[in-house]
């Protein structure tokens, strides 16, 4: 009895042992990439901050509007700070993934190769809604700017109208591309982009009813003097007396 106890015992530890060796490298290997991948990326961050900085970055945001959009947003910290993260992270979690691979896992097993094939698409889908964001604060504040010349009221209603409307469409967009409920995001921005239409041509045609009749009736009493003109054959370039 206690010889089999003992015989269990020496082949547990056996089994134990033989999956710590063949483990054991793994664990070191994905050790070493993660820190390999962190000190990389901070220096890569670093080196990419100064860059931007020499060459002007921020004050090239600034003049885009970039930087007071991000103010807007509550982030002070200056643009080429916040890419000089993105670059960290990015490069941070290209090594966490090659630590995951080194493990060998098999419910890991091509992981890496899925988290590479969606980043294109996450970075266009992240480029989309930049752009979209500094279009729809450039759109909001020209039409503002517009309206309030042309003593428009209701202005700033009409101008953050204009804003959500194209951060609507670019969220769409960017969602579009990545692949997320395709279907149904064309659908409800289809949907909304309509109702949005409709409501702004029924809010035009019942305020400004007077003067779409006024701009109807001058239309058409002009034409009216026009054909009566062509019916008759009268010229008011020729005067009695005179021969052409």
């Amino acid at each position: 009895m206690r010889e089999a106890w003992t015989d269990i015992l020496v082949a547990s530890f056996r089994v134990v042992m033989q999956h710590l060796a063949q483990v054991t490298p793994r664990i070191l290997a994905m050790v070493t990439l993660l820190v390999l991948g962190a000190a990389v990326a901070a220096i890569t961050r670093r080196v990419a901050s100064r860059a931007l900085r020499v060459a002007s970055f921020d004050a090239g945001c600034g003049r885009w509007g970039l930087t007071a959009t991000l103010g807007r947003l509550g982030i002070r910290r200056p643009p080429s700070d916040l890419l000089g993260q993105l670059i960290f992270w990015t490069i941070f979690l290209i090594g966490v993934l090659m630590g995951i691979e080194a493990l060998e896992i098999p419910a890991t097993a091509g992981l890496a190769s899925v988290v590479f094939s969606f980043v294109p698409n996450l970075i266009v889908a992240a480029l989309i809604m930049a752009a979209g964001w500094i279009l729809a604060d450039f759109a909001s504040e020209s039409v503002l700017l517009a309206l309030i010349n042309a003593q428009v009221a209701g202005s700033p209603l009409v101008a953050a109208a204009v804003r959500w409307l194209v951060l609507v469409f670019a969220g769409g967009a960017a969602l579009t591309q990545l692949g997320i409920a395709r279907e149904m995001v064309l659908l409800a921005f289809g949907i909304a982009f309509g109702g949005t239409v409709l409501a702004l041509a029924l809010a035009f045609g019942l305020g400004g009813k007077d003067l779409a009749r006024e701009i109807l009736e001058s239309r058409l009493h002009k034409h009216d003097e026009e054909s009566e003109r062509g019916t008759h054959g009268w010229d008011p370039g020729n005067r009695p007396g005179q021969s052409s």
